[in-house]
């Protein structure tokens, strides 16, 4: 069974340069034979919103919807706290989130936060 590394994305769109490592390093676990899941929460679920990732570039780094979309083809799971949405306004609906984006509850990241080997935090 492969490691598991769970990367829990905080922060939002005002801090851009949170945003591109939780990707990379989920990126480049899967080239490592890892299992990664980025899992956004509070303030993190703004960089996801449908047509967000489009307006964050940092630097030469490509746009923020490149660097996801690479990393989604690679396998790394994308999961959304359903409560966070609702916080920030939204229906916790994935028809409000860049896809494939699994919309899941708080007990959720309890479990993975269980289950996985590694977790960081951005």
């Amino acid at each position: 069974m492969a490691k598991k590394i769970l990367y829990v994305q905080t922060s939002g769109p005002d801090a851009p340069e949170r945003l591109y490592p939780p990707f990379v390093l989920a990126n480049t676990a899967r080239a490592m034979g890892l299992e990664a899941t980025v899992y956004f929460l509070g303030k993190g679920i703004l960089a996801v919103r449908k047509g967000e990732p489009q307006k964050i570039q940092l630097g030469d780094f490509p746009p923020l919807k490149d660097v996801i979309d690479q990393a989604i083809a690679a396998g790394v799971q994308v999961m959304i706290c359903s409560q966070s949405a609702k916080l920030w306004g939204t229906e916790a609906s994935p028809d409000d989130f860049e896809q494939p984006s699994k919309i899941v509850g708080a007990a959720t990241l309890n479990d993975l936060a269980l289950e996985y080997d590694a977790v960081l935090t951005f």
